[in-house]
């Protein structure tokens, strides 16, 4: 395999040279860091297909530069070199996503075939996340949708993509936010540079300063060596700041200097370090609110919001939803190798009348489940385990529903907003007729498993001895 590019880091030279002859000798094209520092500037520089890091090195150690290539190049398998085999370190290294770890000593020959393994499992991951597929009608891979409502944010996306303002993005939870702010910077001057993105959820008030703005050894108690924040790791790309609304006024200061100056001073540091990021910040609430009741800066509101875009929720997203739906259906059955042919009208009708208040992400998490969980060809109302209104239609019967139990649009149109259980007698009744009421033909037709076929039939009270 040739163009590979290796990254080494190590802080004892000898090793270093050693790794990269060998992988010079190998067809690679070999570089090298004596520090963690050192390698997560060249990260941010070019990208690499592999880094092979050294766990002990002074100041920013092995496990550190894991997690730095995986927000700035999450997709590189990272082999971590440990002289301290421990099922300790191992788990720690796992945990944040090494490939692997390979003990001192080691020969040439192992660290080839573990890098090779690497590199072979990375193509087949990409392969498979990323198949060979036409240009997107939306023109962005990303997005699933082509609803009035999302034509407006491809819009928006385009016309600010290609400048360096300030984006402020939003959204209720689940609408796809962080997909918004990858698009914009995939599609910037930026887009070489790294993308980082930081949830102002996840971390507590003084941990996220430090996450932020970085801090200097002996700074505070913890602090036992110095910290790039990710200010500075972006540096050259653009910071994503997630729910921005939960950090607090003095951060909310600090934040508004770096925008004013675009200089950060880590804890416990004196001399401001230059940086150059684009800004992207997103919130599910109405910062104009939080503002008026003190809980937002007005001074900082005005300089995030400059370009606002605005995500519609999943419900105002008419005819998308059929379209997610078949996206993730085709992408977790594919994940676990299940054939699944689609949904029954009868799933469909539940998941049209659902209110989805955690709009995409409840999709998503609902449909994996029933393809996990199904065990049919067509979901079917049970797998979706969502309770349909109890009120929702009146008796329906058999003839008004589609005689072709494909037919989701028209069975849509038929019964939105009704209950599932008259449906799902008719859907049943209609299964039956077309296979002369033999029960093993209709449950293999619509691809459940006979037992599960008579129960349902048991359930809607529908006797076959009539029929027969």
């Amino acid at each position: 395999m040739t163009g590979v590019k290796v990254l080494v880091v190590d802080d004892e030279a000898v090793i270093r040279r050693g790794l990269c002859r060998v992988m010079e000798g190998r067809g690679y094209l070999a570089d090298s860091s004596e520090s963690g520092f050192g390698a997560i500037e060249k990260l941010q520089k070019a990208p690499f297909n592999i880094v092979i890091t050294d766990l002990k090195m002074p100041g920013m150690d092995g496990i550190e530069v894991l997690k730095a290539i995986k927000i700035l190049q999450p997709d590189v398998p990272v082999i971590i070199i440990t002289g301290y085999s421990t099922v300790d370190t191992a788990v720690e290294a796992m945990k944040n996503g090494a490939f692997d770890y390979i003990s001192k000593p080691f020969t040439p020959e192992q660290m080839i075939a573990m890098v090779e393994k690497a590199l072979e499992q990375r193509a087949a991951q990409m392969q498979k996340s990323h198949p060979a597929l036409g240009p997107s009608p939306n023109g962005f891979e990303i997005f699933v949708g082509e609803s009035a409502a999302m034509q407006k944010v491809y819009t928006r996306i385009k016309q600010v993509a290609p400048t360096d303002s300030t984006v402020l993005i939003n959204g209720q939870s689940g609408t796809g936010k962080e997909l918004v702010a990858k698009a914009i910077h995939k599609n910037s001057m930026r887009c070489n540079k790294p993308f980082v993105a930081v949830d102002c959820t996840s971390l507590v008030e003084n941990l996220l300063e430090s996450e932020l703005f970085g801090h200097v050894k002996g700074s505070f108690t913890g602090a036992v060596q110095t910290k790039m924040g990710l200010f500075k790791v972006a540096d050259g790309g653009t910071l994503f700041l997630d729910e921005i609304s939960n950090i607090s006024l003095a951060t909310q200061g600090k934040l508004l200097r770096v925008l004013q100056e675009f200089t950060i001073t880590p804890i416990g540091g004196t001399k401001p370090i230059p940086i150059d990021i684009r800004l992207i910040t997103a919130t599910n609430r109405d910062l104009n609110d939080l503002v008026n009741e003190g809980l937002f800066r007005q001074d900082l509101f005005f300089r995030l919001n400059i370009i606002p875009v605005n995500l519609p929720p999943l419900v105002e997203r008419n005819g998308d939803l059929p379209l997610f739906v078949d996206h993730f259906l085709k992408k977790f059955s594919e994940e676990i190798d299940k054939e699944i042919h689609g949904m029954s009208p009868a799933a469909m009708v539940i998941l049209e009348s659902h209110p989805f208040t955690g709009n995409v992400r409840e999709l998503e998490n609902i449909i994996e489940r029933a393809v996990v969980l199904t065990r049919h060809k067509l979901i079917q109302p049970e797998d979706l385990e969502i309770q349909a209104p109890a009120d929702a239609l009146p008796e329906i019967l058999p003839e008004t529903i589609p005689q072709s139990a494909e037919s989701l649009k028209e069975a849509k149109r038929q019964v939105r907003e009704r209950a599932v259980g008259p449906v799902e007698r008719a859907f049943l009744i209609q299964a039956l007729e077309r296979n002369n009421w033999v029960v093993t033909k209709a449950a293999r037709e619509v691809g459940m498993l006979r037992p599960n076929f008579q129960a349902m039939l048991k359930k809607h009270s529908i006797s076959i001895r009539d029929h027969s």
